[in-house]
């Protein structure tokens, strides 16, 4: 037993005062002469033995009727010893697309936030966040409002982010009692390599689950065939649960243009195919219907108009075969001389080629120094009589590069970098018996640069990455045979379309991702990117024939967007949510050091109301006061 006032237990001593008086009564008898002495001492004898039992109970009654009241005023209590700290509780409540699955009438989040608004008490402070909110030192009434209209987020912190961000609500007082309380379904995508076990602050953990959830995802969507006339247009899908095959719609913007069935596999995978014009701007949505998460069903693309990559080649050598690779219906490709060159064309490139040039004069490698400053694309074969000065000045300039030594020896290509961005889609498999094409003269160079193909000794035939790519031989038919290769139109077309990195159909919300726009901004213009009234301003980096935009730093809803220039539309662009929580894979608690695992909020605000609960026993107190009180009442008017 513990009192709130123990320091009024002092006045048990004022017991004393009535055991002192009774232990030393001075009261004096009163002697009354009677005739008959016997008789008086009878009598006498009787009234002494009565009143001695009288006096005794009533200064018992009398003692214990005050020890009752100083123990009222002392406030006793029982209670556990964490009911005694002072406590800061912070909750996280996941508000993330996988709490959308309903459960009964409501969603998981919708009955989470019900019975939170139910469970804290009244008045009591807290700290609340969500994956994007959060509210300091609130009670429940300050937020009701917010709470009830709070939307999903596409955000989902991990575990030890969850801890970190909790960790700035408590404080530094070491005796307090800090309770953490995570409301979460828990999925995988949680996880964390490192989670605090320490005892510091308590974890208690509610999972929210709708245990027979059966969800149906689109998952993806991409070109398989494009021809002339009509494109074939592939669509993805899964699903967590039972489910035989569901109706799958194709939209131009509202304008319903296909409609299939899709059927799933023993693993819950389905595709479905449509045909749509191949000359035809699409706003696509591929769209289903199931009773699972919503974000998922529908899925935005859009297919544009293919902007052409210009490529001009610069030198005296053959260039037909790069008229070949570089085909009219995608690129704009134009061939010229020294004697002919207009330097004022070459910004207006994506990509410029050096085609075997004896020498680079230095008005030359100015420009192209300029224009690779800006973001184009340089790719350089040399003669086989390359003048060592002009080019390592261009080459140091440029690409931090030069020419070392000139082997007069020939050489076969024996090796391929398959990881290399230029053959990284190539190949279906690394290909062992491919018969190499090879080179009769060839130089040495000293470079950073990653190497693409390398000839038998070890040596380098092509090195580069992002935009700056070198050719240590030169590619003409007396020196090499690499033209009848089938390597040649997958390395210079992949050269030349990274110049211009195309829209794709779609992206996903917070990937690393960027886009090329071919436009010029003046020196105060900016790229906007708008849907429906919805509009923000991208990073991005203007350079002498495009504008760079990334969209990494971005969260925005999901839809098509127009991209705008000038408040003009340019073209369109796609974002659809990752479909990482439409997999329904759960943590499992038990790897997760908390002090209480539960299913229910109110279950777990109970708890703790019981694990805090104080017993106030002064009223008890008062009625043993009251009741001494009665019984010396009676011991007056009865004995």
């Amino acid at each position: 037993m513990q009192f709130r006032h123990p320091e009024l237990l002092w006045a048990l001593l004022l017991l004393l005062i009535p055991i002192f008086i009774h232990l030393f009564q001075l009261r004096r008898f009163k002697k009354t002469p009677f005739t008959n002495v016997k008789v008086l001492k009878r009598v006498q004898s009787e009234s002494r033995k009565s009143s001695t039992l009288k006096k005794w109970l009533l200064l018992l009654s009398r003692l214990l009727l005050l020890a009752a009241l100083i123990f009222a005023f002392a406030r006793p209590f029982f209670a556990a010893k964490t009911a005694l700290k002072k406590k800061e509780t912070v909750i996280y409540l996941d508000d993330s697309f996988s709490t959308q699955a309903k459960s009964e009438n409501a969603t998981l989040f919708e009955n989470a936030v019900q019975d939170l608004m139910k469970s804290i008490p009244v008045g009591e402070n807290f700290s609340l966040f969500t994956n994007e909110k959060t509210y300091s030192a609130v009670t429940v009434q300050d937020i009701q409002n917010d709470l009830l209209t709070l939307e999903h987020s596409a955000k989902q912190l991990r575990l030890d982010e969850i801890l970190l961000k909790a960790n700035t609500f408590f404080g530094t007082d070491e005796s307090t009692e800090k309770n953490l309380i995570l409301v979460s379904d828990f999925q995988q995508r949680m996880a964390a390599t490192e989670i605090d076990t320490s005892n510091a602050v308590r974890k208690h953990l509610v999972q929210l689950r709708e245990p027979d959830l059966v969800n149906v995802a689109v998952d993806s969507v991409f070109l398989e065939d494009v021809a002339s006339e009509n494109i074939e247009l592939t669509a993805l899908l899964s699903s967590k649960g039972r489910i035989e095959n569901i109706p799958v719609s194709l939209f131009n913007t509202d304008k319903l243009i296909a409609k299939t069935s899709a059927t799933f596999d023993e693993n819950g995978n389905a595709s479905v195919r449509f045909t749509v014009p191949a000359n035809e701007r699409i706003e696509g949505i591929v769209e289903i219907s199931d009773t699972g998460l919503p974000y998922d069903n529908k899925l935005y693309f859009n297919i544009d108009k293919k902007e052409k990559i210009k490529v001009m080649s610069i030198g005296p050598a053959d260039a037909n075969f790069l008229e070949r690779i570089f085909n009219p219906d995608e690129f704009i490709y134009g061939n010229f001389g020294l004697q002919n060159l207009d330097y004022a064309r070459i910004a207006d490139q994506h990509t410029i080629l050096l085609n075997e040039l004896p020498s680079i004069p230095n008005a030359l490698t100015t420009s192209l120094k300029s224009f690779s400053d800006e973001g184009g694309s340089v790719i350089v074969i040399p003669s086989t009589d390359s003048d060592f000065d002009s080019y390592n000045t261009f080459l140091m300039n440029v690409m931090g590069t030069s020419f070392t030594q000139k082997i007069e020896l020939e050489r076969n290509i024996t090796n391929i970098n398959f990881d290399h961005s230029l053959y990284r889609d190539v190949f279906e498999k690394n290909v062992t018996n491919f018969q190499y094409p090879k080179v009769s003269r060839h130089y040495r160079i000293k470079t950073s640069l990653p190497q693409a193909l390398t000839l038998q000794d070890n040596s380098p035939l092509l090195v580069g990455s992002g935009g700056k790519y070198l050719f240590t031989a030169a590619l003409n038919t007396d020196n090499s045979n690499f033209k009848n290769s089938p390597l040649i139109v997958p390395t210079l077309y992949n050269m030349a379309a990274s110049s211009l990195k195309l829209p794709e159909l779609y992206r996903q919300i917070g990937s690393d991702s960027g886009i090329d726009i071919p436009i010029k901004l003046s020196k105060d213009e900016i790229v906007k990117v708008s849907k429906s009234g919805y509009e923000f301003i991208p990073l991005q980096r203007s350079l002498a024939n495009k504008v760079n935009l990334s969209f990494q730093e971005n969260d925005i809803p999901d839809g098509i967007y127009q991209i705008l220039n000038d408040e003009k539309p340019v073209m369109n662009i796609s974002f659809n949510y990752p479909r990482d929580e439409s997999q329904l894979n759960y943590l499992d608690l038990a790897t997760i050091h908390a002090q209480s695992n539960q299913t229910s909020l109110v279950s777990l605000f109970d708890d703790m109301q019981k694990d805090n609960a104080i017993n106030e026993l002064w009223k008890w107190f008062v009625i043993l006061a009251l009741l001494f009180l009665l019984v010396e009442i009676l011991i007056q008017k009865y004995l």
